[in-house]
């Protein structure tokens, strides 16, 4: 039962984390240029590991209870994308990107991971996925078979954020051309300010 609920687990999270979002998109852009991605990888992987626990532990009927912290989160976290998606889109017109080393135009170690803490827990969704809907799987199982499909879940996190981070310098090549970061940073506040958009389109729950 407690490998099953792990390898259900290990599904979920997957299903919930493997997704285009704005901090993949961040920590894909670590990678891309080398600049603190360790440290940048263990923050995403510690905070959803973290919420993932609080949500097995039983922090999901807190979260439904106060849907005003939700609504705080959506506006905060909307107008974070907003600037984030203004400053990659001067980046692009001043043509500031490229595949430069963390103490020349890639920010601070500090800088890189308070904007990677806020691409995290200004999100909602974050909330909703990990503590909400995690959590209430995890209620199908008793027992250890909740902390197994934790362990699943925890697992998913580990491994997709050391492959997105460690992997992209698997497209370097591409992105040793000016033009290309260009196009990646001009794509990057589309996606942000989209992201944006939806989230304060959204219907409130």
């Amino acid at each position: 039962m407690s490998f099953t609920a792990y390898l259900a687990g290990l599904a979920a999270g997957a299903g919930l984390i493997i997704a285009i979002g704005a901090q993949n998109a961040f920590v894909l852009r670590q990678g891309l240029q080398r600049a603190h991605v360790g440290s940048v990888v263990l923050v995403c992987i510690v905070a959803d590991i973290s919420l993932i626990v609080l949500g097995v532990a039983g922090m999901g009927l807190v979260v439904r209870q106060h849907p005003g912290l939700l609504q705080w989160l959506r506006y905060a976290g909307a107008a974070f994308l907003v600037s984030y998606g203004a400053l990659a889109l001067r980046r692009a017109w001043q043509g500031e990107s490229g595949l430069q080393p963390a103490g020349n135009g890639a920010g601070t170690r500090g800088r890189v991971v308070l904007a990677c803490l806020a691409f995290t827990l200004l999100n909602p969704h974050v909330y909703l996925d990990t503590v909400v809907l995690l959590g209430s799987l995890s209620t199908h199982y008793q027992g250890d078979g909740r902390w197994a499909f934790a362990a699943g879940a925890s697992t998913a996190s580990v491994v997709w954020f050391l492959s997105l981070g460690y992997g992209a310098r698997l497209l370097l090549p591409v992105f040793r051309s000016p033009l290309a970061w260009r196009v990646f940073d001009v794509a990057i506040a589309i996606f942000m300010w989209m992201l944006a958009a939806a989230l304060l389109l959204q219907p409130a729950t």
